[in-house]
């Protein structure tokens, strides 16, 4: 019998199950993520060398990061629009607002595709990408960036479905996005040996792929959140308020790409081992917060739902149980990261001085990842009653200029490893003690009135 994938009401039903059973697919599907991108790297630097491998991941990756990661993340912001209007039960703005989403989004795709083809090399240069690595990287980006329309489109897309209770749709062209990629990589790069070339080509095919899927569910499904080709033009009704939500969202993604870009400074002023050990580390907890964000993005969707349908009781109750629900999964992972670390390392690396290197870093972050919880939970609870701006000041303040001030100032003065590493538990600390404070206040639950107000 085949499967009919329906959105779920949140503002019914026991909270903490229809909070697990939403999270699992969005989690499952990073997870995937995750796991793709290390087939992608591995068939790369094994299919095309070393210099590849540094074109695709080094400063072009860098440049993806920054500038369509804030478009990605701002469409995360404005579906919290769609999520509120759903909740309230208005069929027609729901359609109307999904429609003005895409078109919003899909004019910037075009945008940024004429920037990046004119400008990817002047933005190598300006990153003083090497040499070797140049030309690869251009050609790289301008093929990436033909396809940045549609991958704007299908971020909204997911995040629309997800907005309106449907996890489980997004999952599944997410698998098959990444399957395409895989057999397109393996095509264009081993059979058609087509370089760095045919990885673009793939990434940008497979994203095409994913896109048409998701359109054609979101058409043709009989819920009330159709979509119609009628409504996919640009309208005054909530733009200002997806911008206003959106913006905050893609600048918080951005000022984390800047922060981290500060922080890998001094890794690789502590020397080869530890830069290799950094790096190592990623790949070892990553799984962490992929778990942690899609569970952030269940409870956005949640508190939206309800903030839009008048439940401020149910939404302050999904706080609790959600920071209850983050706190006990992040306990479970982190001691299975650090039961499994030892082992783990002895099968990625070879080399004794980045096994204990690597050791030391995860051992002063994770059993300290509970102070994550509150950041997680809150922002996403925030963002999901329609209040981006503070959570965005909040955490760039917090988390993203206190560690640039952290490695100004403390860390060229000591110039360890531990002391870089304490920039990421004393960003937390802060940031948590800010953001329990502003949410006490109880400011953001008025904020829902203006996303419903037209």
């Amino acid at each position: 019998m085949k499967r009919k994938h329906t959105a779920v009401l949140l503002t019914e039903g026991v909270i903490w199950k229809q909070l697990i059973l939403f999270f699992l697919p969005i989690a499952a599907g990073t997870c995937i993520q995750q796991l793709y991108n290390t087939v992608d790297g591995l068939i790369v630097g094994r299919f095309v060398g070393t210099a590849a491998l540094a074109a695709v991941g080094g400063s072009a990756a860098q440049i993806i990061n920054l500038l369509i990661g804030f478009f990605v993340a701002a469409t995360a912001g404005a579906s919290v629009v769609i999520a509120q209007i759903y909740g309230a039960g208005r069929t027609e703005d729901v359609q109307n607002a999904a429609g003005n989403a895409i078109a919003v989004f899909a004019l910037i795709g075009c945008v940024l595709t004429v920037i990046g083809l004119i400008a990817s090399p002047a933005m190598l240069m300006l990153l003083q990408t090497p040499a070797d690595t140049l030309e690869g990287s251009t050609l790289y980006l301008r093929i990436y960036f033909l396809g940045v329309p549609c991958i704007l489109i299908l971020n909204m897309e997911s995040n629309m479905l997800r907005s309106v209770g449907d996890s489980f749709g997004p999952f599944v062209f997410m698998v098959a996005g990444c399957v395409t990629n895989i057999v397109l990589d393996l095509l264009f790069v081993v059979v058609f040996k087509w370089g760095i070339a045919g990885v673009a080509i793939a990434t940008v095919f497979s994203q095409v792929v994913n896109m048409v899927l998701l359109t054609v569910r979101l058409v043709r499904t009989k819920e009330r959140y159709r979509l119609s080709f009628r409504n996919i033009r640009l309208k005054g009704v909530y733009l200002a308020n997806m911008l206003r939500l959106g913006i905050p969202s893609g600048l918080q993604a951005s000022m984390y790409a800047v922060s981290n870009m500060i922080i890998q400074i001094g890794v690789n002023s502590l020397g080869t081992v530890v830069v290799a050990s950094w790096a190592m580390t990623s790949k070892t907890d990553g799984i962490f917060w992929a778990v942690s964000n899609a569970l952030g993005a269940a409870i956005t969707s949640f508190i939206g739902q309800n903030m839009g349908a008048g439940k401020r009781n149910r939404a302050q109750e999904g706080v609790r149980q959600g920071l209850i629900l983050h706190a006990f999964i992040t306990v479970v992972i982190s001691s299975l990261i650090i039961l499994a670390a030892k082992p783990m390392l002895r099968i990625l690396t070879a080399d004794p001085a980045v096994q204990d290197t690597t050791y030391q870093i995860m051992m002063y972050f994770v059993p300290y990842y509970f102070l994550w919880t509150i950041i997680e939970v809150l922002s996403a609870v925030l963002r999901g009653a329609g209040d981006t701006m503070r959570p965005f000041l909040i955490i760039s303040l917090g988390i993203c200029v206190f560690r640039i001030v952290w490695i100004g100032t403390l860390f060229l003065r000591f110039h360890t490893l531990f002391v870089l590493c304490m920039s990421y538990l004393a960003s937390w600390f802060v940031t948590d003690v800010a953001m329990v404070i502003y949410y006490r206040k109880g400011k953001w639950m008025d904020r829902s009135r203006q996303i419903l107000e037209r």
